[in-house]
């Protein structure tokens, strides 16, 4: 059991649109309270929200932001669908202070509600989706909720799971990567621990924060920094780790994103940086599906990747102390 030093939360970046030509209407708000609503003026959009726990005993002299993926919020990384502990608590456990993300237009974030500034509509997963994607089972086997044999995902738990997802734009890419680059800043060098679509925001985020991310922990991202930014990017001395889970073989997207992660790999390399792709099954967590951070074993992935990060800190202190 761990004790906290401190918590807290922030809002970082944004920016300010102004509108105007919109009627006052009048609106209800509650039996008791009427009032003439004008939707015209100045309104701030587009900010992020950061949760931050600080562990009595700190043992990692830099922070973990932990960055979520597409169509989620920050709370996957706390109770998992099941009930058990998530990885910000393992984080904690192991001496990590932890700074979580819910990314802009998400969660406690919120969402641009100023008619006309987002122009596309909201996206919204399915279970259908999520079951192929995440790689749960084959998609031909939902219906018949036949998941791949050893998968480690607790779909007993999959209408808690559905409970987590909350729309998504896809015009908000630039934004989000301004929100996290703001939380960067906000709490200098860290360790980066980004999945999925926040794999691509967060990577490139990274890569644009002048070295502010000392570790980069990439869980299946979905996408990855454009060449040009790795190519201006103060990357050198920096360590960038891969991490993908298991039956990548049956899925073309994820077959297609290990590709991608090669050559990114290969660009971080000729710019300095210590680069990587792990695949757990080889560390022996078998069954890991693209939710690793929920999957039954996720307790035992997140206390291997937390002692490697601690490894990684005392063999970089060794080095430049020599």
């Amino acid at each position: 059991m761990y004790r906290l030093r401190d918590f807290g939360s922030f809002f970082v970046g944004g920016r300010t649109v102004a509108v105007d030509g919109h009627p006052i209407r009048s609106l209800q708000l509650t039996n008791e309270v009427a009032i003439d609503y004008d939707p015209n003026g100045q309104f701030l959009i587009e900010q992020l929200y950061v949760q931050y726990f600080i562990p009595e005993a700190v043992r990692s002299k830099l922070p973990v932001i932990l960055l979520h993926g597409g169509g989620m919020t920050g709370a996957c990384w706390e109770t998992t669908p099941d009930g058990r502990p998530g990885w910000i608590n393992h984080l904690i456990e192991a001496g990590f202070p932890v700074y979580v993300i819910d990314m802009v237009e998400r969660g406690r974030s919120g969402f641009c509600a100023v008619p006309g500034v987002w122009t596309d509509d909201p996206i919204v997963r399915t279970a259908r989706e999520a079951w192929g994607l995440f790689r749960f089972g084959r998609p031909e086997d939902f219906d018949a909720g036949e998941p791949y044999p050893g998968q480690k995902f607790p779909l007993d738990a999959m209408a808690a799971f559905q409970r987590q997802f909350v729309p998504r734009w896809l015009s908000t890419f630039d934004a989000q990567v301004a929100g996290v680059q703001a939380a960067i800043e906000q709490v200098g060098p860290c360790i980066l621990i980004c999945h999925s679509q926040g794999g691509h925001v967060g990577t490139t985020a990274a890569v644009r924060s002048n070295g502010l991310v000392r570790q980069c922990v990439g869980l299946e991202p979905s996408g990855f920094p454009d060449p040009e930014d790795i190519t201006r990017a103060s990357v050198a001395d920096t360590e960038w780790c891969f991490l993908l889970g298991d039956f990548i073989e049956h899925s073309s997207t994820w077959t297609a994103v290990t590709v991608a992660m090669r050559k990114t790999i290969s660009q971080l390399q000729k710019k300095g940086a210590t680069a990587s792709m792990i695949r757990l099954p080889d560390e022996g967590f078998t069954g890991t599906t693209h939710m690793m951070m929920m999957d039954t074993h996720s307790g035992d992935i997140a206390d291997w990747l937390g002692a490697r990060l601690l490894d990684r800190q005392a063999e970089l202190k060794g080095a430049n102390d020599a």
